[in-house]
């Protein structure tokens, strides 16, 4: 597995550093949902999706408010409304939240991203765009996992904890969309500065 829990602790560890320094309020809400590892800005995602009551994708300043605070993000009220502003390009008051999640994730060089996708259509066997644990019985040996060795957990179990590690932390339904994938790795990203190291380890763990 592609560096998982050893990435999310240096991580978080990291963004905590940085945020102590950093004023930007985009980057400060970003730090702060990589505080809680590679699955954080995919959790705040899901906070927004509960908050859109009528499946518009889009927030006004209320809901976005509410989104940050379920979350459990610290911001103060000015530095939100600021944020909001920033992303409400044409004054509307809604964001689109897409858009607001495509840029709080954090960047992504095309190398990076290639090898990421590499990776997705590897494990997207059916090409269906979603990863889910038939996909994974032809590419991920579970013969070398040590809980597979002693017996604890069955080949079943362990693609599920497997596919819990892109899912989102609060709706674990056992797929995994491109969307997840990229956000997880564009946080595994975040914790690595070198595209050579970056694109290595992911062609290790996925065979590619």
């Amino acid at each position: 597995m592609a560096g998982t829990s050893r990435h999310d602790r240096e991580m978080a560890i990291n963004a905590k550093k940085q945020l102590t320094a950093c004023t930007d309020p985009l980057e400060r809400l970003r730090l702060q949902c990589l505080t809680r590892g590679s699955a954080g800005i995919k959790g705040l995602s899901r906070a927004f999706r509960i908050m859109d009551d009528d499946n518009s994708r889009t927030l006004d300043l209320k809901e976005f408010m509410k989104g940050l605070n379920d979350y459990g993000v610290l911001i103060e009220k000015d530095e939100a409304t600021a944020l909001f502003q920033q992303f409400d390009r044409d004054g509307s008051g809604q964001i689109d939240f897409d858009e607001f999640l495509l840029l709080l994730r954090p960047p992504m060089s095309n190398a990076r991203k290639e090898v990421v996708m590499q990776a997705f259509r590897k494990l997207d066997k059916t090409g269906d765009g979603v990863i889910t644990i038939e996909d994974l019985q032809g590419v991920y040996n579970v013969k070398h996992h040590p809980k597979y060795q002693n017996g604890e957990w069955t080949e079943e179990q362990i693609f599920r904890k497997f596919l819990e590690n892109f899912d989102s932390p609060d709706d674990k339904d056992g797929k995994v969309t491109k969307e997840e994938f990229v956000n997880y790795y564009s946080g595994v990203s975040a914790s690595i500065d070198s595209d050579v190291y970056f694109i290595l380890m992911m062609k290790t763990a996925w065979k590619l």
